[in-house]
């Protein structure tokens, strides 16, 4: 659900890019008056009620991301709510560049300029969430170390061989495994899943065994 949910947020986090992006364009063709000081003191405000909350979530996010460390994998939704965070402050610290420069030296187009800045690099943000996350729903970003381990446990047992094996992700640390063996001697499907009880990030194997004659 974590990266059904990132990608919900890499897909929201476009949205918001391109509403400031259409809102900026906007304000570049019809300016608005600007009150410096009250637009300045509540930019100011937003920039350390998001500066907190990223610190909070970053500590999160890597205490999170150690306690996993051996599955080299992240939790993509909170990945997102801080992304989500680190918009929020960029935004605010553009705004205040823009208004600095706006009271200081009349630039008043640099408010709505920084806007479309920041929609930018949001967009850039909301496309590798989104890269990262589609590539898991799709079942394209198994990792080739765990499928390797995969053969190498139950053919590592005398006279198997892998003819078919299916992995895919069930979260963001868990997997799923349906292989067809083929064994020598064959034995019941526990004896299989046995072999693979090292491999942790398994936690629904299905196995079908298949005879050969010797020499096939």
């Amino acid at each position: 659900m974590s990266i059904l949910a990132g990608y919900t947020s890499a897909i929201v986090l476009a949205i918001v890019a391109l509403l400031m992006i259409v809102e900026s364009v906007e304000r570049l063709l019809n300016p608005e008056f600007i009150q410096f000081d009250q637009a300045i003191g509540v930019a100011v405000l937003g920039l350390v009620v998001n500066l907190v909350s990223a610190f909070m979530l970053r500590g999160h996010h890597h205490g999170h991301s150690h306690a996993h460390e051996h599955t080299h994998h992240h939790d993509h939704n909170l990945r997102a709510a801080y992304l989500h965070v680190l918009a929020d402050a960029l935004t605010s610290v553009l705004a205040i560049i823009a208004l600095i420069a706006g009271k200081a030296y009349g630039l008043t187009w640099m408010d709505p300029a920084m806007g479309i800045v920041g929609a930018l690099i949001i967009s850039r943000w909301a496309f590798g969430l989104a890269k990262d996350t589609a590539n898991i729903l799709l079942d394209r970003s198994v990792d080739r170390e765990l499928t390797s381990s995969i053969i190498a446990a139950l053919e590592g047992d005398t006279g198997n061989r892998v003819a078919d094996l299916h992995v895919w992700r069930l979260s963001s640390t868990k997997y799923s495994v349906i292989v067809s063996v083929v064994a020598l001697n064959p034995k019941p499907s526990g004896h299989y899943k046995g072999l693979l009880e090292g491999i942790h990030e398994l936690c629904h194997i299905t196995v079908e065994v298949h005879g050969r004659q010797s020499g096939a």
